[in-house]
């Protein structure tokens, strides 16, 4: 007896081994990969709120969200084993990314990761999943080059700076068709790396691809140091080349510079449209008060949607208690990354990173807390389904301007001046 109790002792030791990561861990580990110090610890701090949210999803029961792991403690596919986010700071410098990547994959043996918010992060981070064969979902990088590179671990759910140019010429004619804005030329005022430099090189794209043929000109083109310390220069070119509309590519503290400046040498085109980044930040109107009205720019959510959608509007009180605000787009996208990578590893039932980027490859993941709905990656790693609206900033609150059907109030087609308003 004795014999047979150790040979079948044995077997389960061979197949235990065999199966690895089959076999339900009691925490799976997931990589997060942010800016916690340094210029951009503000937003860094909130988007790690919003993986912590997540994670409190995801390993306690809520049975009143509608949500896919939230109504069981754990994941059921692995046996209701728990899940860790491990978090790692970037500081806003890609190489700094690149070693938390390898850090977190050889060290802290994450079955994925995600992250970076800078697109110039992202990059250097995701080449290092790629190089080991681990997924990595980006929530909020936009640099549409990211999910140009022919990667088969990297998936991003924010819609693309190529994606979003379009949509901001669409939003355009309709402001044009509809408002007769009179809006033509175009200026493009970005920072100096992946994020900014991609934005304005999708500008040139769609004008010749398309927009240049409905009479859109760009006029002016301005590109600055993400260490800029004064805008005046920058600024005075965009106020002598006077554009219709500029397209602004800028984080929190240099939009809020550029505002400012506006102001004080009375720039007031009849837009300024904001790719994902500065704009979407509440900490915007905190920091210019009335002086942020009229600015519009995608956003994935706002508070007035926030009401709209039972799940937004509890996840959102979750959030809240640990960040003390509400979800903006990239945290919102942030958290949309979390939850997916769990559901993933969930679905695959399994830490191994292959069967994790199989689900990622092929399956419809709910996302009742977007527009959209739903999340699904095309073949180049990119989510299907663009989860951003226009808005613009009016009486200091952002409401929801473009599509129509989602409007929460009209558009103000015309930036009135300075000495106006």
């Amino acid at each position: 007896m004795k014999k047979y109790l150790l040979l079948l002792l044995s077997f389960l030791m061979v197949f235990g081994l065999m199966a690895g990561s089959v076999y339900a861990a009691e925490i799976v580990k997931v990589g997060a990969i942010f800016p916690l110090t340094g210029k951009a610890a503000a937003t860094g701090v909130k988007l790690k709120y919003a993986v912590e949210t997540a994670e409190q999803i995801i390993n306690g029961e809520y049975p009143d969200i509608d949500l896919p792991l939230a109504k069981q403690a754990g994941l059921p596919g692995l046996g209701g084993a728990r899940i860790e986010f491990v978090f790692g700071d970037h500081q806003a410098n890609p190489s700094i990314a690149k070693s938390e990547a390898e850090r977190l994959i050889q060290n802290e043996d994450v079955s994925g990761l995600i992250g970076c918010y800078h697109s110039s992060s992202t990059k250097p981070a995701s080449q290092v999943a790629e190089m080991y064969g681990v997924p990595f979902v980006a929530g909020s990088s936009s640099s549409a080059a990211l999910t140009q590179r022919g990667l088969n671990y990297f998936f991003r759910i924010a819609p693309h700076d190529d994606m979003e140019t379009d949509y901001f010429f669409t939003y355009l004619n309709f402001l044009n068709e509809n408002y007769n804005a009179g809006i033509k030329t175009v200026g493009v005022v970005y920072i100096d790396n992946e994020y900014g430099v991609h934005a304005a090189q999708m500008v040139d794209k769609w004008l010749e691809d398309k927009y240049a043929a409905q009479g859109y000109e760009k006029v002016v083109d301005v590109r600055y140091p993400g260490d800029l310390s004064n805008v005046d220069i920058e600024v005075q070119k965009v106020k002598a080349a006077d554009p219709d509309v500029i397209f602004h590519a800028s984080y929190i503290g240099d939009m809020t510079q550029f505002v400012k400046k506006y102001k004080q040498f009375e720039v007031a085109p009849k837009a300024v449209l904001s790719y994902c980044g500065g704009f979407q930040d509440p900490q915007f109107i905190v920091n210019l008060g009335k002086d942020a009205n009229y600015f519009s720019g995608t956003n994935a959510t706002i508070p007035a949607l926030i009401e709209q959608k039972d799940v937004l509007k509890k996840i959102n009180a979750l959030y809240k208690e640990k960040s003390e605000t509400d979800f903006d787009g990239p945290s919102l996208e942030d958290f949309s990354s979390a939850m997916i990578i769990a559901e993933a590893i969930n679905r695959a039932g399994s830490t191994d990173p292959d069967a994790i980027q199989k689900v990622l490859k092929e399956a419809t993941f709910a996302a009742p807390y977007f527009m959209t709905g739903k999340v699904e990656f095309d073949e180049n790693g990119q989510n299907k389904y663009s989860a951003s609206v226009m808005t613009q900033v009016l009486d200091q609150q952002y409401e929801t301007v473009y599509p129509p059907e989602s409007q929460t109030a009209e558009p103000v087609p015309d930036i009135p001046a300075w000495d106006n308003r």
